[in-house]
């Protein structure tokens, strides 16, 4: 199979050197081409045919959200991921640029990185991201749905829980908002960000939403009507304290490379809250979540994915369903539809606390 072949856009001449020459080590990725600035990057486009563009976010003329603007209306399919600074400024300006259609993302290497530790920052994050947004990282099984028998019928749903990394932020966008105002069910997130990302990204899902969104705390006490989002470089669970469910962070190694991780999460939840239990894996790159929804699943809770068609990557919800372990296959657009659906079908819980199992 040909290599990914991909056109760095950055004003930074250390930069478009640092990406190349990471890049260059991967038999797996081609540079087709640099480009000093927007303008120059679109103009490269189609004499190039790059598979994927990086694109900086920070330049001189066209600034990389306006080039983005740009390639997305004569490019829309084509992929985009943005360089970022680990700032608050490049965190927001990263948010926007997701909301504006780039594809992912990647932080750039520290002032106080050696060289060799940035390429091999780069190398590892990026290269993964490239090949993965270009559809060469493996077809897919077959969509294949769990036929388990329920030993409890349809208890109700005390928790829901959510996992998602690659196309993520754009994906709870879509989903949060829609869920109104006095959810009856607490909500816990994970979505692979680092810090500064994680809680700009509550911020900006609270201000449009019905429900509170928070960066989750430890201690905070779960209740309806609120979600938390996992905290950038820690992991999130939940955790029984006398009659309620609190959050508990830590920094116990990362899984699948993440810090925090989707199995972490889901492992809590299926302890705490056992067969009252619905999670949801989204749009994401990888296979976290997939050893969670399983231990869901055993604990008697129920797992939805979102479709292939909609995912910007179906690593995520594709390992779940080649597990075996999805209950439903959900686009986008239906996700809140159907969770709220499967909610009704169970009595509504009280407050935040898991019931008995089989109540």
């Amino acid at each position: 199979m040909a290599p990914v072949r991909v056109l760095i856009v950055d004003d930074s001449v250390v930069v478009r050197k640092v990406v190349g020459d990471a890049l260059a080590a991967s038999a797996e990725v081609q540079v087709a081409g640099t480009a000093s600035s927007g303008a120059i990057g679109l103009a490269k486009i189609p004499q190039l045919s790059p598979d994927v563009v990086t694109l900086d976010i920070e330049m001189p003329g066209l600034n990389g959200i306006e080039t983005l603007r740009e390639i997305r209306r004569r490019y829309p399919k084509l992929p985009v991921i943005m360089f970022s600074t680990l700032t608050e400024r490049g965190a927001a300006i990263t948010l926007e640029a997701l909301a504006q259609g780039a594809s992912d993302y990647v932080t750039k290497p520290s002032n106080s990185a050696t060289l060799a530790g940035a390429m091999a920052q780069v190398r590892r994050e990026l290269v993964a991201k490239i090949v993965s947004l270009a559809g060469r990282s493996g077809r897919p099984a077959a969509p294949r749905l769990s036929h388990a028998k329920r030993q409890w019928g349809e208890p109700r749903v005390d928790i829901l829980a959510i996992g998602t990394s690659t196309g993520g932020p754009n994906a709870l966008a879509e989903v949060v908002p829609r869920l109104r105002g006095d959810f009856p069910v607490p909500v816990v997130v994970v979505q692979h960000m680092p810090p500064l990302f994680t809680r700009l990204l509550a911020e900006r899902l609270n201000s449009r939403s019905p429900l509170a969104v928070h960066e989750a705390e430890a201690g905070a006490k779960l209740e309806p009507g609120h979600a938390w989002i996992a905290r950038g470089d820690y992991h999130m669970t939940v955790l029984r304290k006398g009659t309620d469910v609190v959050l508990d962070l830590n920094q116990d190694p990362p899984e699948h490379s993440c810090r925090p991780a989707v199995d972490v999460l889901f492992r809590s939840v299926a302890q705490t809250y056992g067969a009252n239990t619905l999670a949801v894996v989204m749009t994401g790159m990888g296979s976290d979540g997939t050893r969670g929804a399983q231990h869901i699943r055993e604990a008697g809770g129920e797992i939805f994915v979102q479709d292939e068609a909609s995912s910007v990557v179906w690593g995520m919800p594709g390992s779940v369903v080649s597990a075996g372990a999805a209950d439903k296959i959900c686009s986008l657009e239906e996700i809140s539809q159907e969770v709220a659906r499967r909610i009704a079908l169970g009595r509504k819980p009280a407050s935040g606390a898991p019931a008995e199992v089989g109540a």
